[in-house]
């Protein structure tokens, strides 16, 4: 079987594995208890903080580690939106994340915030200038994703956050399709979520880093752990995987991006000679920093999305048609709509996440898969 499926999960990786299992055995404790078991469990959470934060380029006390991305993004719109006086209007893209969209409806259904979506190019990135139309006196928060998971583009955070700081508004990137390919650090964002389960952690890990002092509400109310910003008894040794996963994944950046993107890049050549129409969707992958190496997504019309990815399958060839959090919808993508792909183009989608360890042979024999697949009427 060839797994390409990696925007959706990744596997474990071992070093993550072996650097939680003490925190699952003998150095148990609570870290929040006043003895030496506790005691022992509290300095694992602060390595694993520090480690995170190293890597991120924030303090440890920015750091909040939640059960996985949709609670960590859901922290820190809710709780930046609802702990600033600023004002009632929020900037996003429909191309978000559901954890993002539905977080943003619920603010305007239930608090009375307006929100406004920026205009976004045909290939996902949104420009300065269709930021800068969006943005007003009263906005409080902008969010839009470091890297879409549909579609690979990577958003120009660092002019972005300029822009929204100049405007007096605070800016959030979810970061969890970005984090192990792009460089997390001098973003200037004023809060960065990801998920653990992307980089080689397990699932049900997460973190937001929320800049400095800001004033945040809780979501989870109780112990008052991590600073009082999340109640209830952290989860030691997955934070301490997904720091080391982190870590790890930021190390290797740099080498698996030249090595993974040529493959990529040749790989969608072959898909679009494969049948006359197919449409590369999100960013071209060959302008410098534009799209996440290992992505590679596509519309094929005349072709059932799910028909593709189940004869694919037959061949051991796991891809997908888009978000796994919209699996199982008979609606189209979103996020492709939201770039003007009519709706029945949409429904013919299909998503290639590549793994970082990916050999050359082994893309070759996907793309003999996806020749034998597309070739069929």
């Amino acid at each position: 079987m060839l797994y390409l499926d990696t925007a959706a999960t990744t596997p474990v990786r071992r070093e993550a594995l072996e650097a939680a299992w003490p925190y699952l055995t003998g150095t148990f404790g609570n870290p929040s208890s006043h003895h030496a078991v506790g005691e022992a469990a509290a300095a694992g959470l602060d390595d694993a903080r520090r480690r995170a934060a190293a890597v991120l380029g924030v303090r440890r006390s920015d750091l909040v580690f939640t059960a996985g991305g949709t609670e960590a993004a859901n922290l820190a719109l809710k709780g930046l939106a609802l702990a600033t006086p600023r004002g009632k209007h929020l900037v996003t893209a429909a191309t978000e994340h559901e954890a993002v969209l539905e977080t943003v409806a619920f603010l305007e259904r239930v608090h009375g915030f307006e929100v406004s979506y920026v205009d976004v190019a045909p290939d996902g990135t949104v420009t300065p200038a269709a930021l800068r139309r969006a943005l007003r006196e009263d906005t409080t928060l902008v969010s839009l994703a470091l890297a879409n998971n549909e579609i690979g583009t990577i958003t120009d955070l660092r002019s972005l956050a300029g822009i929204a700081h100049e405007a007096g508004a605070l800016i959030h990137t979810d970061a969890v399709q970005a984090a192990g390919w792009v460089d997390l650090r001098g973003l200037d964002v004023d809060a960065l979520t990801l998920s653990g389960h992307k980089l080689g952690a397990p699932k049900g890990i997460g973190l937001a880093a929320i800049r400095g002092r800001l004033p945040l509400e809780p979501l989870i109310h109780g112990g008052g752990q991590e600073n009082a910003r999340r109640s209830g008894t952290e989860n030691v040794a997955f934070a301490v995987a997904l720091a080391v996963a982190l870590e790890l994944a930021d190390a290797e950046r740099e080498q698996k991006v030249a090595r993974l993107a040529p493959l990529r890049d040749g790989f969608v050549d072959r898909v679009l000679r494969a049948r006359e129409g197919v449409l590369l969707t999100g960013a071209d992958g060959r302008r410098a920093g534009a799209r996440l190496p290992g992505h590679a997504s596509f519309c094929v019309p005349g072709r059932s999305g799910e028909s593709i990815l189940l004869d694919l399958a037959e061949r051991g060839v796991i891809a997908s048609s888009g978000s796994a959090c919209a699996a199982g919808s008979d609606e189209p993508s979103h996020v492709l709509t939201a770039l003007g792909i009519p709706r029945e183009v949409a429904q013919t989608a299909v998503r290639f996440t590549l793994p970082a360890d990916l050999a050359p042979e082994q893309i070759d024999a996907v793309g003999d898969a996806v020749d034998e697949v597309l070739a069929r009427t």
